[in-house]
């Protein structure tokens, strides 16, 4: 007697899943911490601890993008206050803030974003559009769009 199979008969299957096009600007923060490069950097410490942050954008009046600060900023401004003896609340942000800030396009495949962050040890990208900050991408936004992805292979038909 043979063997018996309780699958069934086997039908040729068809892939039905649509490509996903997982998008920097689907996952992308738009509420953001922003700060000004007038304001003191005691007030961007004071942000960073009630907002449970590590940095963000620092944008003028007409919210353009003129540089990033980060809680390593803030640590070597307070180091060097105290070694000249100089209150936290002397300097301002503009003095202590990274000026040239790379970005990332709004329309960026999340996977190539994943690249991005692994080659440049960033921790978050702004995004700019038409000149004016509308977002910020951060490695756990990444970790976030590859949940959704749990049951789908991860290949070249996910890219839109």
């Amino acid at each position: 007697m043979g063997i018996k199979s309780f699958q069934g008969s086997r039908k040729q299957q068809q892939n039905t899943t649509q490509p996903i096009a997982l998008k920097v600007k689907d996952y992308m923060t738009t509420n953001l911490v922003t700060f000004r490069p007038d304001q003191s950097v005691q007030e961007v410490v004071e942000s960073l601890i009630k907002y449970k942050i590590s940095g963000g954008p620092v944008v003028n009046d007409k919210r353009e993008l003129v540089g990033v600060i980060s809680e390593g900023d803030c640590l070597k401004q307070l180091s060097e206050s105290r070694y000249y003896n100089m209150p936290l609340a002397h300097d301002n942000v503009e003095k202590r803030m990274a000026r040239n800030v790379e970005t990332i396009d709004g329309n960026m495949d999340v996977f190539d974003a994943a690249n991005k962050f692994l080659n440049s040890k960033r921790r978050r990208f702004p995004i700019v559009e038409n000149g004016k900050l509308v977002g910020q991408i951060s490695q756990k936004d990444i970790l976030k769009a590859a949940l959704q992805l749990k049951g789908v292979n991860w290949n070249s038909t996910t890219k839109g």
